[in-house]
């Protein structure tokens, strides 16, 4: 597309490029998360290949995501720094809203919404990683205890409250009265043997034997 010699390019060829990773990896984030949700949204792993693949590709998402949004806060900080027209956009959303553009004053690059979206994802996207890393079994499984995986867990997932096998198989033993107890996650309470079936529990934990 030939530009007039005197456009002003808004966004760079970079900027666009970034920005649709990082839109398409929060996507794959969301909907793999979503699918260990809850069990009514399991069908969403289907997306991915199944469970075991959901699972194991979702922290990779959000890696690749934090690397993505670095590379927007490098291009875009400057130009999402406070500044006194914030206020005088934001009295005149009401204008805004209704597209009335001859009473919303005159902004720099970006207005106060979207500086708002900006500084919001800039302060999250670092909470869910290192909450997402100090629940990343497979890597720090062994170096966080049960009790800061339950605070990290909170970020996202309550499903791990319903699903013993995230954060109680290896303090949870079989008693004689084949019952599921945990003592390091008092709020698990008791689980029936024949309760693993619920919810398609016995799919993920596999075979139990009474004596493991």
């Amino acid at each position: 597309m030939t530009r007039p010699d005197r456009a002003i390019t808004r966004y760079t060829t970079l900027n666009r490029v970034n920005h649709w990773i990082n839109a398409g990896l929060f996507i794959l984030l969301v909907l793999s998360g979503l699918s260990m949700f809850h069990p009514i949204l399991f069908f969403l792993s289907e997306l991915f290949g199944g469970g075991q693949w959901a699972r194991a590709a979702h922290p990779w998402f959000g890696v690749s995501l934090v690397i993505s949004w670095i590379g927007m806060i490098i291009q875009f900080w400057r130009s999402n720094l406070p500044s006194k027209d914030d206020i005088a956009w934001s009295k005149a959303i009401v204008h805004v809203v209704k597209n009335d553009d001859e009473h919303v004053p005159p902004i720099g690059r970006n207005n106060s919404g979207q500086k708002l979206v900006f500084w919001s994802m800039t302060l999250l996207i670092p909470v869910l990683f290192v909450t997402g890393l100090l629940i990343w079994e497979v890597y720090f499984g062994e170096a966080t205890s049960i009790p800061v995986q339950r605070v990290a867990v909170a970020h996202v997932q309550p499903i791990r409250s319903q699903y013993p096998r995230v954060l109680s198989l290896r303090s949870a033993e079989w008693r004689d009265d084949d019952v599921l107890v945990d003592d390091n996650f008092p709020a698990l309470g008791h689980v029936e043997r024949d309760q693993l079936t619920v919810g398609g529990l016995s799919d993920d934990l596999g075979s139990f034997d009474g004596d493991h």
